[in-house]
C-alpha cells in the first residue's frame, strides 16, 4: 500500500496534447477500489479541471483561428456587459443593445409587440420558450443566453 499512484492523463485539444502527472499515495486498495487521503483527491480534482480548463482554452483559440476574431468574438460580452448581467439586468435587453438595435427593430424583426418585448426587458414577464426563440433568432443570440438567471 506504500506505492504510489501516478496517472498520465492526455487530452486532445486542437491537434495539441497536454500531459499532466498526479502522483497520490492510497491509503486503501481493493481490486475494485482505491481510498485516497481527502488532500490527494482534492490536489487530483483541482489537477484534472486545470486540464479541462486549458483544453477549453485552446479550443476556443482554434476556433478563432478558423473563424477570425471579429466572428468568434461576437458573442464575448465585454466586462461592463457582464456585470450588467451579474447585476441581474436582463438578457435580452443587453444582448439587443450590443447587437446594436433598438426595441422597435428587434420586436418588428421577431414579429412581436414592442410593449410585450418592453414587458421582457424590463423583467415583467419572463416570456414563452416559442418568444425567446423568436428574439434569439433575430440578432442571432443563442437561446440560453436569453434567459435570466435567478
Amino acid at each position: 500500500m506504500n506505492r504510489a499512484i501516478s496517472s498520465s492523463i492526455a487530452c486532445n485539444a486542437s491537434e495539441r496534447f497536454i500531459d499532466e502527472r498526479i502522483a497520490a499515495h492510497p491509503v486503501a486498495e481493493t481490486t475494485d477500489t482505491v481510498t485516497l487521503r481527502r488532500q490527494d483527491w482534492e490536489a487530483f480534482a483541482e489537477r484534472l479541471e486545470d486540464i479541462d480548463d486549458r483544453a477549453a482554452v485552446q479550443a476556443r483559440r482554434a476556433f478563432e483561428s478558423a473563424a477570425g476574431n471579429d466572428v468568434a468574438r461576437r458573442d464575448y460580452l465585454t466586462g461592463d456587459e457582464a456585470l450588467r448581467l451579474i447585476d441581474g439586468e436582463n438578457p435580452a435587453r443587453i444582448w439587443r443593445e450590443k447587437r446594436g438595435m433598438t426595441q422597435r427593430a428587434l420586436a418588428e424583426q421577431a414579429g412581436v409587440g414592442v410593449s410585450y418585448l418592453v414587458e421582457i426587458e424590463t423583467g415583467k414577464k419572463t416570456g414563452s420558450v416559442e418568444m425567446l426563440l423568436k428574439l434569439a433568432g433575430v440578432p442571432a443570440i443563442a437561446m440560453e443566453h436569453l434567459v435570466p438567471r435567478r
